[in-house]
């Protein structure tokens, strides 16, 4: 008998003997009884008044007061030269408009033109009179772009991917995700109570180990839903998974694979199809493939592309679609535009790339002290200082950050915008089996194809001497 199965003989004992309790004579007039006892009770009262909640949030650490008050502000559109709110024009290496389509005419015209059409907003969710005809086209614009039967658009980017995980898996399912997955996997998977196995990242040996393991703890328990959970670019650590060997090991398993590729969408492939066009994989091979268009697609919200069963069962269950109000036309449209540009003008992925290369060739070879995790395909360069310079220096999670933190300050003061890869704040009183896989501190520096070669040269020349004069500092 498994534990479910105790659960319930339980459950069910205690309703038999409440049911029987309240057919004994007398027995709802003992119960008000002890209800009311402990009514206008001073002990109870002092118990109360003694006791203190815990705070909802861990207070802000000096760091974090430091960090906030001097965090700049851009004062209009968030181009490759963005202009603070002190005045300042920076470069800015700190935004995902990867194709410079935030200064794009073509597309501020159709903005407008269908704001006046449509207006700002449905007001509705889709279920709810929210779905417009723009609505529709932009999920067959997907569809189409990446090869599958159906597609279904959200409101949001962040939410999509956590709606998609909780529509599909129940408790008592189980999910095999990789360690280094992003925030909103981990929302969405608790959000689902599913049974959760994690293998180290970007592992394969390890992801085959963990899947055996699981089909022979399952072998005589009752027939679940199983899933692996992964992404095509990592936003954490930026590397790229091998698609094609995560098909071949849930299908030797039978474990249905749910793919985020909010980073590796619009990014990857010829035409921006994402991960499966950059490794010849065909999109049917993968159940459901979840996306963003935000970011390098410069619109809004988020998309779950698979089967026509897939895309249907989400609009009657995934609760960010069905409870969210429906996307704005503006931006539904403004991505279907960007599919249209991907698909008939690659060499807007060819400069971006071309980028990438200058911005490498002045960061990880040159530098002594950071080295990239991304692969060299993405335009988000996570740059981790190296293990010999943590070790020599005896730095702490705390002090890489205030490292890190410091070099963004030095970046700026001469003129280029970055940022930090930040996590979310530990639980209030988390231990380390809580905490589980931890985020290596790094800097994050996003590529734009609004620079030249020599402005890119130029920034990446500034990045590295920072790191340089705070290790220095430092000594």
């Amino acid at each position: 008998m498994d534990l479910q199965d105790v659960q319930s003989w339980l459950n069910d004992i205690l309703r038999e003997v409440s049911i029987q309790f309240h057919k004994v004579p007398g027995s709802a007039i003992f119960l008000r009884y002890v209800k009311s006892s402990y009514q206008n009770d001073p002990e109870v009262d002092e118990l109360v008044d003694e006791w203190t909640p815990e705070p909802l949030v861990a207070p802000q650490t000096s760091f974090e007061e430091a960090e906030n008050e001097k965090r700049p502000v851009i004062v209009g559109p968030t181009g490759p030269k963005s202009k603070l709110s002190n005045g300042r024009t920076v470069t800015n290496l700190a935004s995902y408009n990867f194709y410079n389509l935030v200064s794009n005419e073509k597309l501020k015209e159709k903005a407008i033109q269908v704001l006046r059409t449509y207006g700002v907003g449905p007001c509705s969710p889709p279920g709810f009179y929210g779905t417009q005809d723009v609505h529709i086209k932009t999920e067959a614009d997907i569809a189409a772009h990446l090869g599958t039967p159906a597609c279904i658009v959200y409101a949001q980017a962040f939410s999509t991917i956590s709606s998609v995980i909780s529509a599909f898996s129940k408790r008592g399912d189980i999910i095999i995700a990789d360690r280094a997955v992003n925030y909103a996997i981990r929302k969405g998977i608790q959000i689902s109570r599913s049974t959760v196995r994690w293998y180290e990242h970007n592992d394969m040996q390890d992801l085959q180990r963990v899947l055996g393991k699981v089909v022979t703890e399952q072998a005589k328990k009752p027939l679940t839903r199983r899933f692996i959970i992964t992404e095509g670019l990592f936003e954490n650590v930026g590397d790229m998974i091998d698609l094609p060997k995560i098909i071949e090991l849930g299908r030797q398993y039978k474990f249905r694979l749910i793919l985020d590729e909010t980073w590796s969408f619009g990014v990857l492939g010829r035409t921006g199809r994402g991960i499966t066009e950059h490794q010849n994989v065909d999109a049917a091979e993968v159940d459901m493939i979840v996306g963003s268009l935000a970011g390098p697609l410069c619109a809004g919200g988020g998309f779950c592309a698979g089967s026509d069963a897939i895309v249907e069962h989400q609009r009657i269950s995934a609760s960010a679609y069905t409870f969210s109000a429906a996307l704005p036309a503006m931006l539904a449209t403004t991505a279907s535009e960007v599919l249209s540009m991907l698909q008939t003008s690659p060499e807007m992925l060819t400069t971006v790339r071309e980028n990438v290369r200058t911005m490498w060739a002045q960061l990880d070879p040159r530098s002594d002290w950071m080295h990239c995790t991304s692969s060299i395909e993405n335009p988000i360069m996570i740059l981790a200082l190296k293990a010999d310079l943590i070790a020599s220096k005896k730095l702490g999670m705390a002090d890489q950050e205030q490292f890190l933190q410091e070099v963004v300050d030095e970046t700026l003061a001469n003129g280029v915008l970055i940022t930090r890869l930040k996590s979310m704040p530990r639980a209030i009183n988390a231990t380390t089996k809580d905490i589980g896989w931890e985020l290596q501190p790094a800097l994050k520096v996003c590529v734009t194809s609004g620079l030249s070669k020599k402005e890119i040269e130029r920034a990446g020349t500034t990045i590295r001497h920072a790191v340089t004069k705070i290790v220095n500092k430092r000594r």
